[in-house]
Parts: C-alpha cells; structure tokens; sequence
C-alpha cells in the first residue's frame, strides 16, 4: 500500500520521528502496520536499535526514501512508523479530561502529554474539533497519545449522557472559585473541562458543576489553553 497524506477519513495515519514511532511500537504495536526508514538514518541512541526492534516485535520495515519525501514536512525525520487507527474509549471510573472544540494541534498535543505526566490518561474531544490523529497532533505529544484512552462526542450533552456520575469542573474566566481555594481533590470520578482556545466555554457551562477560574493578572486576556490546561492538571494532582 502506498501511503498518502494525512487525511482525517483515512483509517491510517503515521508517526514522524523515532521518539513518537518509538511510543507506538512500544504501546501499541498490534495497531502497527509499517515502519519505513530514511536511507540516511543513523542509530543515535544506543538502547534503541529501530531495526532490531521490528524485529522482536514482528513488525515490516522498509527502506524508503520517496515517503519521506512525500509525507514528512521536516527533513530531520528519519523514521515513519503507519498504524491502523483504533478504539480506546475512555473509562467510566477514571478521571476525564474534556475538550470542547479544541482547534490547535500543537495545544492539543501538548496537553496529552502534560495530562499524561500527571496522571490524566482519559481525554475526551467534544466535535469538532482537531484531530488527534493528525501526525502533527502526535508529533506534539512525543508519542503520548498512544497511552491513553479517547473517546468523541458530538455535543456536552451527548457526553453528559453517558457519564452523568462525572462530578464536572469547567474552567473559565468567569469561573465562581480560584483554583487556589481548592484544598480538597474531589473522589473520582470527575471532569476537568476546557474550551476552544479563542472563546473559552460559553456561559452555560457556569451551570455545570462546580466553575473554576485560574487567577491572572489582568494585563492579558487568558493563558494560552494548554498552559491553562498544565496548571489546572498539577494543581489537581496535588491535592
């Protein structure tokens, strides 16, 4: 199969670089199809050998110069590993993060791998919004999106329907409690709940649970959504 350009239909898609390819492999290599290598390569670390490690795991390999030219858009990206796309739907007992209508890939990736660090693997993407499948989407995560669990929905209420147990904390500008004045980390299960990075959550999330706000000088409108995203994970992993 020749592979094409990303596109959100298609039931494929692929890592760029050897530390995301490296994640794939390693988390879920059943999902694994390919992994092509750029005739220039060379093994930089050597605990991991990308030829050895095909290998052991029973996965294809190639030498393939003209994807690289055809799909990578950096020309330091030596390694390309295509993957089947596949389900991991969220659990109902864990802590959620929840997106709605998130439109950044670089944020987007960002925020997998910080909720990652901190304990958050249940991430959930209210539609539409960007994909996270997208190979910009994984290279910002470094390949941590293959260790969590996600699920989409159409609408809030679509979600709220299905985990109506989720205790739901959406973070806003006009949120009624600092996330200072938080002392106590609610029992799971909950959702931290964000919005679009350019017009946050609209006001009828202030319905929702219990609203919360970052305190910030005002000589800037809002922290950048994944910044946001950073304080409210560690502050919630701390408590």
């Amino acid at each position: 199969m020749e592979l094409k350009k990303y596109k959100h239909d298609s039931l494929y898609s692929y890592t760029l670089g050897m530390a995301p390819t490296l994640e794939l492999i390693q988390c879920r290599c059943e999902q694994v199809g390919k992994v092509y290598i750029h005739p220039n390569y060379t093994q930089k670390d050597e605990r991991y050998n990308i030829f050895q490690l095909c290998e052991s795991k029973n996965i294809p390999w190639e030498i393939n110069k003209k994807v690289f030219d055809r799909l990578s858009m950096k020309e330091n990206v030596f390694v390309l590993g295509m993957f089947y796309k596949y389900q991991a739907p969220v659990s109902a007992e864990k802590p959620h993060v929840v997106l709605v209508n998130p439109s950044n890939s670089g944020n987007l990736g960002t925020i997998i791998r910080t909720g990652l660090g901190f304990g958050f693997r249940d991430l959930v993407i209210i539609r539409p919004g960007v994909d996270p499948y997208d190979p910009k989407s994984i290279r910002s995560s470094m390949g941590a999106l293959f260790h969590i669990n996600l699920s989409f929905f159409d609408s809030f209420a679509a979600y709220r329907a299905q985990f109506p147990q989720h205790a739901v904390y959406p973070f806003m500008l006009k949120g009624s409690v600092p996330l200072d004045t938080i002392l106590e980390k609610p029992q799971p299960p909950f959702s931290l709940v964000f919005g679009n990075e350019a017009t946050g959550l609209p006001d009828e999330f202030l319905q929702y649970g219990q609203s919360i706000r970052i305190p910030q000088s005002q000589e800037i409108d809002s922290l950048n959504l994944s910044i946001a995203f950073g304080i409210a994970a560690y502050t919630f992993s701390q408590l």
